[in-house]
């Protein structure tokens, strides 16, 4: 009897350890909260101090601290690390508020991340500062970019679209209000494209007019076409189509003169334009040419271009542009326009030189880690932002049909604007006649 009862109990304890394993390999936040949370905050409360004043984070005390603990509590004066605030665990990992002393920064913090996350055994740290004198430390216990998924709380809304999660556990989201242009640039198989369906299937959920220009054909914006308001699809129809962009872009400025305001979001509810998203795949197929005579066309939808990045955000029309390469190497006005696409996003490159391009004028610090990304793993990409922040993300993975389906289903959003009539692809299925005509949505409180 004795040895069954060993035998059960050797049994149990080899299927709880055979269920940690695939806890930790399947369901990392299962295995994080029964395992991973518990060993870290210990690892943490013990070796905090230690940790600190190893990595250099600690400064001398001031001179009463000194007097006091020297004279009063009879114990050796050893230097301050910050002051810990709140520790609050998260499903990904640990989110610790420290109080900094005079004498550190955050970017002390922030250089020091890498000698943190060894030390306290995390998949990694960011630091965030929080307000001035409090950062807070985000550990995240596991590889959540591995397999991404975003939350179900995470929904367009306004004009802000989730896109992909970043490697704290938070969600990346594009607000066109607070970045209103963006570029993103990848190369081949790099995940540029699954970003991009990402987007447009959260776009198409609002209700806003989607243009498209795609000069490949339309191979990639093609199965968008029932949620499009225009599409062009070579290098001449995108010159018209951004002409007319630009139209519209004087008389919303004539709009806004009318009204006394300077902002779109200023106008009433009744007489506000729809927002519009301009979707641009490749733009180099906008700068290249392929003889003389084709020259002066494209200087002219080069600037016309930098004419919308320039001024069309107060009128609500907002860029996405996207890329293998972007530089001064694609001719006159290049780099004009990239200096107007506030938002940064990096996949995997096959040089440095673009690396830079995207990000070493917003963020340098970011550009070594676009070097690194692996080819195995696509989707992931560096975000960057003109405060010089960046943060590691990756998108969901989401097929053409999902993001096809998704423009089908809410095709009734696509609002009908007359400058844009001419540039109307064939939808592929019909609209329904009862479908609400979409003039404007209401501006975020």
């Amino acid at each position: 009897m004795t040895d069954v009862a060993a035998w059960f109990e050797l049994g149990g304890a080899a299927a709880g350890v055979g269920g940690l394993g695939y806890a930790k390999a399947r369901a990392p936040r299962v295995y994080w909260s029964l395992v991973g949370l518990p060993v870290t905050w210990s690892r943490f409360t013990w070796n905090y101090n230690s940790t600190m004043e190893v990595c250099g984070l600690t400064v001398q005390p001031s001179r009463l601290r000194a007097f006091m603990t020297r004279n009063v509590a009879r114990r050796e004066v050893r230097p301050v690390p910050p002051k810990v605030r709140r520790v609050r665990p998260t499903m990904t990992g640990l989110r610790i508020t420290l109080r900094l002393p005079a004498g550190l920064e955050p970017a002390d913090l922030a250089a020091a991340s890498q000698r943190l996350r060894h030390a306290f055994g995390v998949q990694s740290v960011t630091v965030v500062e929080t307000k001035p004198g409090y950062v807070e430390l985000r550990m995240t216990g596991y590889d959540v970019l591995r397999r991404v998924r975003l939350p179900r709380s995470a929904r367009p809304r306004d004009l802000v679209v989730p896109v992909a999660l970043r490697e704290d556990g938070t969600v990346f989201e594009r607000d066109y209000r607070k970045v209103p242009h963006a570029l993103t640039l990848g190369a081949n198989q790099s995940g540029k494209s699954v970003y991009q369906r990402n987007l447009v299937k959260g776009l198409a959920q609002l209700p806003v007019a989607l243009v498209g220009i795609d000069c490949k054909r339309g191979v990639e914006h093609s199965a968008y076409t029932p949620r499009l308001s225009a599409l062009a699809t070579d290098p001449q129809s995108a010159g018209y189509l951004i002409d007319a962009l630009v139209g519209e872009m004087e008389d919303r400025f004539d709009l806004l003169s009318l009204h006394g305001v300077s902002d779109v979001w200023a106008l009433p509810d009744k007489v506000r334009p729809v927002p519009l998203v301009v979707l641009v795949d490749e733009v180099a197929e906008l700068f290249w040419v392929t003889s003389k005579k084709d020259e002066a066309a494209r200087d002219r939808t080069v600037m016309q271009l930098v004419r919308l990045a320039q001024m069309s955000r107060a009128v609500g029309i907002y860029l996405e542009v996207c890329g293998q390469r972007f530089g001064s190497d694609l001719g006159r006005g290049a780099t004009t326009l990239r200096a107007q696409l506030t938002g940064r996003v990096v996949h995997r490159v096959n040089d440095k030189q673009t690396a830079e391009m995207g990000l070493g004028d917003i963020a340098p610090d970011a550009v070594s880690a676009v070097t690194v990304i692996q080819p195995d793993r696509p989707g992931i990409a560096v975000a960057g932002d003109t405060s010089g922040g960046w943060s590691r993300i990756r998108t969901p993975e989401t097929t053409p049909e999902q993001a096809a389906a998704v423009c089908r289903e809410f095709a009734h959003l696509t609002p009908e604007l007359p400058f844009l009539a001419p540039f109307r692809p064939v939808l592929g299925i019909p609209t329904p006649k009862d479908a609400p005509a979409v003039e404007s949505i209401p501006a975020a409180p």
